[in-house]
């Protein structure tokens, strides 16, 4: 039986225990991403991630802390978007209160030693290499900077090279302190549980004092004004293959119109067997891989349309991607497609609930995020209630080519070039 509750310092809580499992995930999120950064300190709250891991008062090494968790064979680790930052531990089960007393540990009293900071500079730095080599990753970091235009939200969250060397210590701690505070933070405890867990949360992360000043927030996204050629942004590289992002904005986390939005997508671009696939790739063989998906973040979303294409056809499986799209806005869906896609999702969601890790981060953002949160039967009995008819509304409401941006990673000078090459 799940449980949720307050500790005393208003930081909130939820226990999943588990049966027939013998590990405990332990999971801490935070309500801070790049969104809510300044320009001088982009990339700030994943640098502050990666500083937790460097020493605290009572584990003073990262060796210290590394050397614990391995010990008693632990899954940890952490990671940062654009509007959270997350750090668990994964046990076996009898070692839950070393996993809740380390997790406090790094979050609230980490050294933050300026010796560690100015090597971490040059760790991040080379991370950032990485994902602007990497076309796959870095095309939908360019496709959300374009979307985005204008907003925090379109920032990159590992910042940049001139961000990463000049943020002060003093300016990082101040961010940390502002965001890593009880109301704007939430546990989950997922797994093996044991009967104590309440007071023993309390008695480490209940101890953390409360606020006493609000931090600064994000300005909205203002939204994407229509235009007859879509907006693009190019990283130019010598490639023999494009890869390609194209998308629109969609819905805020908490729009009841996401149900229908996620059948749409399994549809379109979701499976192995979805429209774009079967066309793009099995029936032309324009593409390796071609998928969609979307992102919900607080009033906005992201629906995305990715594919790795021969870069002498980009204008013919863009032409067919633009097909797929119109014919779902025309004609919906047939009763098939859409039993399958709700019995994809249902068996997908299932199968992720096997896992302590996904059963913790499924309570905790929702908790994080939602107006309400809903147990994964409540989350399947909303896919259950989709119809053709919500379907072909969100086709027609989110896939506005009007509202589109692109982004590519190949051999263009220019984002009009690759909009030309682009068939637009």
């Amino acid at each position: 039986m799940t449980e949720n509750f307050t500790l005393s310092n208003g930081m909130r809580v939820h226990v999943i225990p588990s049966l027939g499992t013998q590990a405990a995930t332990v999971l801490v999120l935070t309500k801070v991403g790049s969104r809510y950064e300044y320009p001088e300190i982009n990339g700030a709250s994943h640098y502050i991630e990666h500083l937790m891991f460097k020493g605290t008062e009572k584990r003073p090494t990262t060796l210290d802390i590394s050397r614990t968790l391995d010990a008693v064979g632990a899954e940890f680790n952490a990671y940062t978007g654009k509007d959270m930052t997350g750090y668990y531990v994964k046990v076996d089960g009898s070692h839950l209160p070393l996993a809740v007393d380390l997790l406090n540990d790094m979050l609230f009293h980490s050294l933050y030693d300026q010796e560690e900071m100015d090597r971490e500079r040059g760790v991040i730095i080379e991370e950032i290499n990485m994902y602007q080599d990497n076309p796959m990753m870095h095309v939908e970091d360019l496709f959300e900077q374009v979307l985005f235009e204008g907003s925090t939200l379109g920032w990159e969250i590992a910042g940049s090279h001139k961000t990463m060397r000049s943020m002060t210590r003093e300016q990082v701690i101040s961010f940390r302190d502002s965001h890593y505070i009880p109301s704007r933070m939430v546990i989950a405890v997922a797994g093996k549980v044991t009967p104590d867990i309440k007071a023993m949360l309390e008695e480490t992360f209940g101890k953390v004092p409360k606020e006493q000043v609000a931090p600064k927030l994000f300005a909205p996204f203002a939204g994407v004004k229509e235009s007859n050629r879509p907006r693009a942004a190019v990283q130019k590289k010598d490639t023999e293959q494009i890869q390609l992002a194209m998308g629109m904005p969609s819905f805020g986390v908490n729009d009841k119109r996401n149900a229908s939005l996620s059948v749409l997508s399994t549809i379109l671009g979701g499976t192995m067997s979805s429209r774009l696939f079967i066309s793009v790739r099995e029936r032309k063989g324009l593409a390796y891989f071609v998928r969609s998906s979307n992102s919900a973040y607080d009033e906005t979303g992201a629906f995305l349309i990715r594919a790795g294409l021969d870069k002498s056809r980009l204008s013919q499986a863009v032409s067919t991607i633009r097909e797929e799209i119109e014919k779902i806005k025309t004609d919906g869906v047939t009763a098939g497609e859409l039993l399958d896609a709700k019995t994809n999702k249902r068996g997908r969601l299932l199968l992720r609930m096997e896992d302590s890790s996904d059963l913790a981060e499924w309570y905790a953002k929702q908790e994080l995020f939602s107006d309400k949160v809903k147990t994964p039967e409540e989350k399947l009995a909303e896919i259950d209630s989709v119809t053709a008819e919500s379907v072909l509304e969100v086709a027609n409401e989110v896939l506005n080519e009007k509202r589109m941006s692109l982004a590519m990673v190949g051999p263009y000078e220019s984002s009009e070039e690759a909009i030309t090459a682009a068939g637009f």
